[in-house]
């Protein structure tokens, strides 16, 4: 009886860890700017990679692409490092601004050359998304429809290769220019829906003094991934109402999630990217896919 006892517990002990590794992870993707830190020291990027995955990170968003490479990396060799490490390659942030002579004659034919080359880049490297993640507000709205325009030209570039082309915004987007228009408010009606996405960063909004969920309200669908960020670790300061954003997901058109973490406390960047990771995995309102 004492065996059968034994073994009864060990066949336990053994199903309840069966069940705890059989429990689907959540679907968050890393931006790989949150480790710049650890990658910049000279460390080996399959292992940090291999760390990210083992944390429970689906996929990556790079943030180092420079002349047809990710990281020093080919795009194949980058896609492939990736997928060793048991993530996959969801997306990326790039862009190239305007000139002061593009945006005076409204030739935007130096600057698409340059995105064809680097549309091609990110396909070979698998990419779903890329992202411009920062412009600078423009000193008059002749500029800036010239920007929307150009972000239209780029994401029907992306289309025509099976990519999807977004913008990130950062606080400044909620100034208004020429005492006008609000940036972001302009760039949401002046680009076509079909062309280019809105990868919201929720953090950015808060400190802009704005609600994100407002903004899913008055322009939904176009939030198709957002940048789930935080003061430091995500979870951490109290001022983002990650509930409310999260419960309002399926307004906002979100098919992909992606956590930053641009601080960290006591400088320990992988701790605070877990730490970071932990809070998504077991918050309740936080769904697993999209």
């Amino acid at each position: 009886m004492k065996h059968t006892k034994i073994i009864l517990i060990s066949l336990l002990s053994f199903w309840a860890n069966v069940v705890v590794e059989a429990q689907p992870k959540k679907d968050v993707c890393i931006q790989l700017y949150s480790v710049r830190d650890v990658i910049n020291a000279g460390n080996d990027l399959s292992q940090i990679l291999n760390d990210l995955a083992k944390m429970g990170y689906t996929s990556v968003e790079a943030a180092n692409y420079n002349d047809g490479q990710f990281y020093g990396l080919s795009p194949i060799e980058f896609k492939q490092l990736v997928e060793q490490s048991g993530m996959k390659v969801l997306s990326s942030h790039c862009g190239r601004g305007l000139s002061n002579e593009e945006l005076v004659s409204g030739d935007l034919t130096k600057s698409l050359v340059w995105w064809d080359q680097c549309i091609a880049a990110h396909k070979a490297a698998g990419m779903s998304y890329i992202v411009t993640p920062y412009q600078e507000l423009p000193s008059t709205i002749k500029d800036l429809k010239t920007y929307c325009d150009y972000y239209n030209e780029i994401g029907r570039k992306c289309n025509a290769v099976g990519i999807k082309y977004g913008y990130h915004n950062h606080a400044h987007e909620f100034k208004k220019v020429e005492d006008s228009a609000v940036m972001l408010d302009y760039m949401l009606e002046n680009t076509d829906p079909e062309n280019v996405f809105y990868q919201m960063d929720v953090y950015w909004v808060v400190r802009g003094q704005q609600s994100p969920v407002d903004y899913f309200n008055r322009y939904p669908g176009r939030f198709t991934v957002l940048h789930i960020k935080d003061d430091k670790e995500i979870g951490q300061s109290g001022i983002v109402g990650f509930d409310a954003i999260f419960k309002n997901v399926q307004t906002a058109g979100v098919k992909d999630i992606v956590a930053e973490i641009e601080k960290y406390s006591n400088d320990d960047v992988m701790g605070s990217v877990k730490s970071s990771l932990d809070y998504l995995q077991n918050a309740e309102f936080v769904p697993f896919s999209y």
